[in-house]
């Protein structure tokens, strides 16, 4: 189950990736790289 879970989790990130990508609007395309990264910096510190 737990693996479902998380593939399901990282589908729906990686929609979420492309929609921005193909709305074509470059604010939402920017904002969603600068939470990534923001995010990935944020777990590597807690862990």
């Amino acid at each position: 189950m737990g693996k479902t879970v998380s593939f399901l989790y990282k589908l729906a990130r990686t929609a979420n990736d492309v929609e921005k990508i193909a709305s074509g609007n470059p604010k939402r395309i920017a904002r969603r790289a600068k939470n990534k990264v923001i995010g990935r910096k944020l777990v590597k510190k807690l862990w």
